[in-house]
């Protein structure tokens, strides 16, 4: 059932454009392309490359505009390769007969541009990381001559992503973390509206503890599940880590008593795995987080590194318990308080949860979408101006 504010602000607008970076293989940022499409459901999609396979008819049955890297050989498999290219690729696109531009960014998606006289909100999902935080690439696996050519070509980016986050009226940022991120490097000011979580999924999970913890989801360098691993071997706790990716093999090949690996489940295993878990262990620093509001709606406590998007989440004694260094011992040890505390069986998790459905995102978008509307028709227009790197 559509909100006040959702009837609203598909009747101020007339034509629709939602940008979103690529569309390739589903994940978190295109959960929440499918839900900005509930709010406008006559969108048309833009994006830089476009794979139709993997897509629900929600996307395949609308105009879905691709940019002319698509038709480059192997785009749809190699698209990281086409970073550098992608600011022209979406400058290439012409809004103009759209009132309401809404892009989905982490990359170039916000470098869209609009007419005179429409409204662009951006929902930033963080800015550009290879660009401003260099350090997410050292567990990479980059060679040397990358490497050398790195510097000048992560200064180019940052040039021309920072003269894209000039253009949209309003930064909506997916967690306070990435709200400060866009202050640092943009000097925007941004409004948080947490994406949106299927919690109605889980929310009718029978969640009983038994005597493991669980990790949950990619296992990449960035996920720390590593630090997940060393931590349970430190206590002598047993640990199912779920998930496939590129550091497994490694985990696997350093074992540890207790620790099983399970490699990729199927969504009735993950919920089998979350009802019998004691908590999630969460040692990766992410800008929001699906996954714990996911365990804590299943009713599982979470333990979590406390940076990022989880301080938001997870309510600290509560409904889990936060731990203040990315290492073994600190996890160790809020694992130890989380057993002190018992928290394992209480209903908070699934309290805290509920906050974060997807009629909740929509409400608020809708919402903060009317009120940039309102002070922009309010206010005098931005002059248009032509940012130093927006090529």
């Amino acid at each position: 059932m559509s909100s006040d504010a959702v009837t609203e602000v598909r009747s101020r607008f007339g034509r629709v454009a939602i940008a979103h970076d690529w569309l390739t293989v589903p994940g978190g940022s295109e959960d929440v392309v499918l839900d900005l499409l509930e709010i406008f459901p006559d969108a048309e999609l833009f994006t830089t490359v476009y794979d139709p396979e993997p897509w629900p008819a929600q996307i395949t049955d609308r105009p879905v505009h691709a940019s002319f890297l698509n038709r480059l050989p192997g785009a749809t498999t190699n698209y990281p390769k086409l970073l550098p290219l992608m600011n022209r690729a979406f400058r290439s696109f012409d809004l103009g007969g759209f009132d309401l531009v809404v892009s989905s960014s982490h990359a170039n998606a916000k470098n869209v541009r609009k007419a005179p006289g429409a409204l662009h909100v951006c929902y930033c999902h963080t800015p550009m990381r290879y660009a401003w935080e260099p350090e997410f690439l050292a567990g990479e696996e980059v060679g040397r001559a990358t490497r050398m050519l790195l510097p000048p070509l992560l200064g180019h980016l940052r040039r021309v992503d920072l003269a894209g986050a000039a253009g949209p009226d309003l930064f909506v940022a997916n967690s306070a973390f990435v709200a400060d991120r866009i202050r640092r490097f943009y000097g925007r000011d941004a409004v948080v509206v947490h994406p949106p979580v299927d919690v109605e999924r889980f929310l009718g999970l029978e969640h009983r503890p038994q005597d493991y913890y669980l990790t949950f989801g990619r296992v990449v360098p960035y996920k720390r599940v590593d630090v997940a691993v060393e931590a349970c071997a430190l206590g002598g706790r047993r640990l199912k880590v779920a998930g496939d990716g590129r550091a497994l093999p490694r985990l696997r090949e350093r074992g540890a008593a207790g620790v099983e690996f399970l490699g990729r489940v199927s969504d009735a295993e993950r919920d089998a795995l979350f009802a019998g878990a004691r908590a999630l262990l969460f040692p990766g620093e992410e800008d929001f987080g699906i996954v714990p509001v996911e365990a804590q709606a299943a009713g599982v406590p979470v333990i979590a590194y406390g940076v990022g998007g989880a301080c938001e989440s997870v309510l600290d004694g509560e409904t889990g318990v936060l731990f203040g260094e990315q290492t073994a011992a600190s996890l160790a040890a809020a694992i130890d308080r989380f057993e002190r505390l018992g928290i394992a069986g209480s209903d908070a998790p699934r309290r805290q949860a509920r906050r974060f459905g997807r009629e909740c995102f929509r409400d608020e978008f809708a919402r903060v979408t009317l009120e940039a509307d309102d002070a922009r028709r309010a206010t005098p227009p931005r002059s248009g101006r032509a940012a130093p790197g927006s090529s």
